[in-house]
């Protein structure tokens, strides 16, 4: 790749870099929130919820339009969106002021993610210069959420507004250098791709997915008013059935339903499902592990979990090799079976446990991320027409996000019902008791990955053309 090919990758990359360390940031920053707003604890949680519900809500539909618009133009139109209600949150005053912009917020992410996947996929040829640019993008995008753990600390010691107005600069920067940079990808890439614009379809999945998440995050307080979250998770289930029937019907279908009968993408998209739902909830009972029963800081704790940070390193250096050599499933599958060892071997936790234990196990993981993510990412479109990839990654992301909503609602329901008493012993019976959901989360994802052992080819076929000059 030349210069300006790694300065468009770039760029890219800084947009998911942003997405990931604007979420963990506000995660640290939430306790500080609460002391200075005044906000109740259902007040707190519908923060993060916004988010959620936008992003995963409007992800699908911000695909589509990316296909159908122009991905540029999509991404950078949302990237402002992004800057202005980032900012917004920054200067709340209060927590509706504040669950509006997170949920924009996140309705902004919904369709820069998939527009700015597709951009890199249209940039380079599949082959090794694409498989480097996803491992590339892949590493920057996990590393956004390890580093924003750090980042969150530091920014909030110094006042939790500029956990929102950090990300602001951030996005202020990218735009300019976006506007030069980010060129839309050639007319081929998109021709055939049909000018009409499905509402029902927009409108079912969309209500369907906020319902469906909606649901799961009302999961983390099992037990309470089960009726309505009953009411919730059928009534996303409905809607999806009927977006089902109406895209069997229509002429210009939101999502095609023909591309979820590729094995390979819905395997894809239920590892990656898996997959993250297992790590934020790992990532959540550390959390409370080292700060509710070790007295760790903020500080420290984000400290802690730097080492998972080695992704951002090896996704883009030792990833796309593994690939080009053994291929995307085996690499995919190696890298599960490390994160199901790395959440076992964390199992028998003591209170006693010094980081000099946890610190292999913690970077076992940060490897495992190095060799799954990356793959993952490049499988979101492996094989989809270029037509339809923004909606490629509207899947992808949206599995990705429902995952992670499912895992934080699986590992809360479960500690919560197992906590039996006040003391620290008894809440490191209840987390030790909810760790296994991790552990059988990645299972899960080695069994559905390994079914795509007899149709992947070892080493993956090289392109006849020169992938550095189709790259620009």
């Amino acid at each position: 790749m030349d210069g300006r090919a790694w300065a468009q990758l770039l760029v890219l990359c800084g947009a998911v870099f942003l997405e990931g360390i604007d979420v963990a940031m506000l995660n640290i920053a939430l306790p500080s929130i609460r002391a200075d707003l005044g906000l109740s604890t259902g007040m707190l949680s519908g923060v993060i919820s916004a988010y959620v519900l936008g992003y995963g809500g409007f992800m699908l539909l911000g695909g589509r339009t990316a296909d159908l618009l122009g991905h540029r133009r999509v991404f950078l139109f949302w990237l402002v969106v992004f800057l202005l209600f980032s900012g917004l949150g920054g200067f709340a005053t209060n927590g509706w002021m504040l669950l509006a912009a997170r949920f924009v917020t996140g309705v902004a992410s919904a369709f820069m993610a998939p527009a700015g996947l597709a951009l890199v996929t249209a940039m380079f040829p599949a082959g090794p210069a694409r498989t480097k640019a996803l491992g590339v993008y892949a590493g920057i995008a996990s590393g956004g959420f390890v580093l924003g753990l750090v980042a969150g600390g530091l920014l909030t010691s110094i006042g939790w507004r500029w956990v929102f107005f950090a990300p602001v600069i951030m996005a202020a920067l990218l735009l300019a250098a976006a506007v030069p940079l980010v060129k839309e990808p050639e007319p081929g890439a998109r021709r055939g791709v049909s000018g009409g614009f499905d509402l029902l379809g927009a409108f079912s999945i969309t209500g369907a997915m906020m319902l469906l998440v909606y649901g799961v995050v009302r999961l983390e307080r099992p037990g309470h008013d089960v009726a309505l979250t009953v009411a919730v998770l059928a009534g996303g289930a409905a809607l999806l059935a009927a977006f089902v029937a109406i895209e069997h019907r229509a002429a210009h279908p939101l999502v095609r339903l023909g591309i979820l009968r590729s094995g390979a993408l819905v395997r894809t998209n239920l590892s990656a499902m898996l997959f993250l739902g297992a790590f934020a909830g790992f990532q959540f009972l550390m959390t409370l592990y080292l700060q509710e029963l070790r007295g760790w800081t903020t500080w420290q704790t984000g400290l802690a979990m730097l080492v998972v940070g080695i992704d951002v390193v090896l996704a883009p250096t030792l990833t796309p090799r593994l690939v080009n050599r053994f291929g995307n499933v085996r690499v995919l599958l190696g890298g599960l079976v490390m994160a199901a060892a790395a959440y076992a071997l964390f199992l028998p936790v003591g209170l006693d446990w010094a980081y000099t234990v946890m610190f292999p196990i913690i970077g076992l993981l940060g490897l495992s991320f190095a060799l799954v993510y990356g793959p993952l990412t490049m499988a979101a479109t492996e094989g989809v027409d270029e037509r339809e990839h923004g909606v490629a990654g509207g899947l992808f992301y949206t599995a990705i996000q429902f995952g992670m909503a499912l895992g934080l609602s699986a590992v809360t329901a479960v500690k919560v019902a197992a906590l039996s008493g006040g003391s620290r012993e008894a809440g490191l019976d209840a987390l030790r008791i909810a760790l296994t959901v991790p552990v059988a989360a990645v299972l899960a994802a080695v069994l559905i990955t390994a079914l795509g052992l007899r149709t992947s080819p070892r080493r993956p076929a090289e392109p006849a053309h020169d992938p550095v000059k189709t790259a620009v």
